[in-house]
């Protein structure tokens, strides 16, 4: 047999690795048991879900969360309206508040 066939031959047949001696552990397999172990103590199920804090999280989860919306693009709007009056109030129509012009 060539090194070539017995090479082929040999990826067919499936290496022994879940064996504690395929895997170079002890035969009681100690080791394999803390890894179980540590996997066992681990919660299950879906994570719980977090409660948002602070203005931007409780905003974020209202209107970006399971129900989205079209609010926050109408809040926008509101805000830039809000925020050019003032900049016009500001730099224009104070001025004229008790004379026009």
């Amino acid at each position: 047999m060539s090194f070539v066939t017995r090479r082929a031959l040999s990826t067919l047949i499936p290496p022994k690795i879940a064996s504690p001696s395929g895997i170079g552990a002890a035969q009681d397999a100690a080791r394999m048991q803390r890894v179980v172990s540590f996997y066992e103590k681990l919660p299950r199920g879906p994570a719980p879900e977090i409660k948002a804090t602070g203005l931007l999280g409780r905003y974020r989860a209202r209107y970006f969360g399971k129900n989205t919306s079209a609010a926050p693009i109408v809040h926008v709007i509101a805000a830039l309206l809000a925020l050019g009056y003032a900049q016009n109030y500001y730099f224009h129509l104070r001025h004229h508040k008790n004379n026009a012009h």
